[in-house]
């Protein structure tokens, strides 16, 4: 018989060759990383970078106009406990902005809001808004990713829109199932580990062909959720090799880091907060992986900086650097600052403070078609 860390390698090897040379049933490009005969070459889902990077941009709400230079606050609004640090032209583009980003529309305030009383925690009937309460601890949530995570997120950071992508509910959520289910390294499973140095197991090597399989599992989710291959983040010469890794090795390992913070202290202890409809199956809230972010695409929305334009929701980040020509960076639709005064209108709110005039900012098209990138 195999001595068992031989079947542990030959077992990597087959599944890791399989998972790159393999990559679904799409077309997809192919970017070589490495000398010929390696496999380092990277694999993405799209064979035409441009179209995908447009059909992104077509899709995408438009950037509302800045609110100026206002001094924040005070509000004149009650129970405003998140965004209370903002001026009141920027709270009400960022509420808008939201609408826009969650609930589909930016007139839809009522799916957080009861539009008797917008500083009401409840309906009429006395029912709790568990929507309204949930956003207030998304927007910190959001905050904290843009200020502390920026290891993984660069200076690209994140919106509500990031994961809702204009829905309710993010794509890639998911709850707990059982003690081994390979989502819960999101949570609070432990690292994925599998090199055996010795034959024999013992107390110091528990590699076994199970965790082999775990974590090859738990490696080609995060290759669907990225549309990449292994070699994205390994050197196929030495996948446990961090010295001999890409540098998006350490990204992907703070997206994990960071995933970890989200779900333990945002997300799960939202449980007794969402309504019963919103929980899975033993109880809990829905969590988030590396797909709900990403979609797809090896960087949420191809690296457009939407964060940028919404400085309600940077915390401490305030240096958005433009990693991109600027050509590239442009708003993806044409908005007038009236459009934005008729929303906030609509919705009962005042699009800016008193006395101050409403300039018409017309922000420029996109371009025609962003750059090809590769990693």
């Amino acid at each position: 018989m195999m001595p068992s860390v031989n079947r542990i390698l030959l077992t990597a090897v087959v599944v890791g060759t399989t998972g790159c040379q393999f990559f679904g049933s799409v077309d997809r490009d192919v970017v070589q990383k490495g000398y010929r005969g390696t496999a380092m070459e990277v694999n993405y889902v799209s064979r035409d970078q441009n179209a995908a990077m447009a059909a992104m941009a077509a899709k995408m709400p438009a950037i509302l106009p800045p609110a100026g230079e206002s001094p924040p606050g005070p509000l004149p609004w009650q129970n405003v406990q998140v965004l209370n640090d903002i001026s009141v032209a920027e709270f009400n583009r960022t509420m808008i902005a939201m609408a826009t980003w969650v609930a589909g529309g930016a007139g839809n305030c009522s799916y957080c809001h009861n539009l008797a009383s917008f500083a009401a925690d409840t309906y009429p009937d006395g029912k709790a808004i568990y929507t309204k309460a949930v956003a207030r601890r998304m927007i910190q949530m959001t905050r904290n990713i843009n200020s502390e995570w920026t290891e993984h997120v660069g200076n690209t950071g994140v919106t509500c829109y990031t994961c809702h992508v204009g829905k309710p509910l993010p794509n890639g959520l998911w709850f707990y199932t059982d003690e081994n289910q390979i989502l819960r390294h999101y949570l609070d499973g432990a690292g994925a580990r599998v090199t055996s140095k010795t034959i024999a197991p013992s107390a110091a090597n528990r590699s076994s062909v199970k965790q082999t399989e775990w974590t090859y599992a738990l490696m080609i989710s995060q290759s669907n959720s990225l549309g990449v291959n292994c070699t994205f983040c390994h050197n196929s010469r030495q996948f446990a090799s961090w010295d001999q890794a890409p540098p998006q090795r350490v990204t992907a390992y703070a997206g994990i880091q960071m995933l970890r913070d989200v779900n333990t202290n945002y997300l799960a202890p939202l449980a007794p907060v969402y309504h019963p409809s919103r929980l899975g199956p033993k109880g809990d809230a829905p969590k988030a992986q590396c797909s709900t972010c990403h979609n797809g695409v090896y960087k949420p929305l191809y690296g457009f900086q939407m964060a940028k334009h919404y400085p309600a929701i940077w915390g401490t980040h305030t240096d958005w650097v433009t990693p991109f020509p600027p050509a590239y960076t442009t708003p993806p639709a044409p908005i007038v600052m009236d459009t934005v005064a008729a929303a906030a209108d609509s919705a009962g709110m005042a699009a800016t403070p008193a006395g101050v005039a409403t300039p018409a900012v017309t922000v420029p098209p996109p371009p025609a078609g962003p750059p090809v990138r590769t990693p």
